[in-house]
């Protein structure tokens, strides 16, 4: 069942009247912006007549969001689902300690009105879904991409040129980043230059790969200032370049794009017409055939701590990266990354009971089945990872 996205409003002044010019207080906060040639007071009522949708709150989200609120944008939506976990504090600047626990909305609301209190901000509470997108990117002129998943990037992406709005692309991981314009009215879009997702569980996710805590900041300005621009009509947008940043060297490249006469949806005779639910479009549905767990030999960690517990235990294989080790692990486990294992294969034996384990099953369910193909015969994956064991058996391990 689609969870329907709940919108919130609250605060600032009736959007209609946002452009009638500005109080002296008003002209104070914007003056720095009014004493551009490029922007003067006519650009300033326009940023305040404006409306723009940010796609998370996370990394990438808290910057945008700050800056656009501290610009003086009209209004600002936010969509996301998610709660303030104390990992956040890293890199999502937007919350404070005081956060923690409370929905990112919410404490997202609260920050942007202490630092614009006539900002209007409209809550979407829930995932984006190929049922409600329509609708939620409808009101708004430009949509800012800050998700962290590949679903949603190309749900928000697909919706962006079925309603011929820019989309402000950004990613992140680890110490590189991406960001672009997507606007099928003047150029490519993200499936010109990405036609389909990688398959499910072949790239890392932020948490577990990691991502140095400065480098949302960066890219988030990047869009925030595209996105100013884009409201403005003014400088060169990004579209049909994609700025590739590396932080360990300060290093900015750029690709040239071109539109994609075989683009299944923003080419002239595109064959994708509606959106995709993203389960479906991802692969990973409980039961799709391609899940990497599926029809493999699990046990629980019940079952775990039990085996353990007796005189001959299993051989502990954690398929972490050792960041993540360091974090934390099982007590005498093995490490042996996932993208390591076929060339120190040589370091387990067949004849051994193994339970492999990652985060959350899903790299260890890729690791489990490639020791069954090379003969392994008393291996299983542990069920839901090493959140699983933290969450049913060992509250105490550090979580990330």
């Amino acid at each position: 069942m689609t969870q329907e996205l709940a919108a919130q409003e609250s605060g600032g002044s009736n959007p209609a009247s946002l452009a009638r010019g500005l109080t002296p207080e008003q002209l104070r906060r914007y003056s720095r912006h009014v004493l551009l040639p490029e922007v003067r007071l006519k650009g300033q009522e326009r940023l305040r007549a404006s409306k723009v949708l940010i796609v998370g709150a996370g990394g990438l989200g808290s910057p945008i969001s700050l800056y656009l609120a501290a610009a003086g944008v009209g209004e600002i939506g936010l969509v996301d689902f998610d709660w303030v976990d104390v990992s956040n504090l890293q890199r999502q600047v937007l919350y404070v300690t005081s956060d923690v626990g409370q929905p990112k909305l919410e404490a997202a609301r609260a920050r942007l009105h202490a630092l614009n209190p006539e900002l209007q901000i409209t809550l979407h509470a829930g995932p984006l879904t190929s049922e409600n997108a329509r609708s939620i990117l409808s009101p708004y002129d430009v949509v800012i991409d800050g998700t962290d998943n590949f679903p949603t990037r190309y749900l928000v992406n697909d919706a962006c040129v079925l309603l011929g709005k820019p989309n402000v692309y950004g990613s992140i991981y680890r110490f590189e980043g991406q960001a672009s314009v997507f606007d099928a009215r003047r150029g490519p879009c993200y499936r010109c230059l990405y036609p389909e997702p990688p398959p499910p569980g072949s790239v890392p996710s932020c948490a577990e790969g990691g991502v140095l805590g400065v480098l949302p900041g960066t890219i988030g300005l990047i869009q925030a200032t595209e996105t100013v621009k884009l409201l403005l009509e003014i400088g060169t947008p990004l579209i049909g370049r994609l700025l590739l940043y590396d932080a360990l060297t300060m290093q900015f490249r750029e690709l040239a794009l071109r539109k994609s006469p075989e683009c299944v949806i923003c080419s002239a005779h595109p064959s994708q017409t509606d959106l995709i639910d993203y389960p479906a479009f991802c692969g990973v549905e409980a039961e799709d055939p391609t899940s990497p767990t599926d029809g493999l030999p699990l046990i629980s960690p019940q079952e775990l701590e039990a085996r353990l517990a007796r005189p001959s235990p299993p051989l502990l294989l954690d398929v972490r990266e050792p960041g993540e080790w360091e974090i934390a692990h099982l007590p005498n486990a093995v490490l042996i990354p996932r993208e390591e294992l076929p060339q120190r294969i040589s370091e387990l034996t067949q004849a051994e009971e193994i339970v492999v384990y990652c985060k959350s099953g899903r790299r260890s369910g890729m690791a489990t089945r490639l020791l069954l193909d090379l003969g392994f015969t008393h291996v299983r994956n542990l069920r839901g990872g090493l959140d699983a064991w933290t969450a049913e058996i060992d509250p105490t391990l550090p979580t990330y």
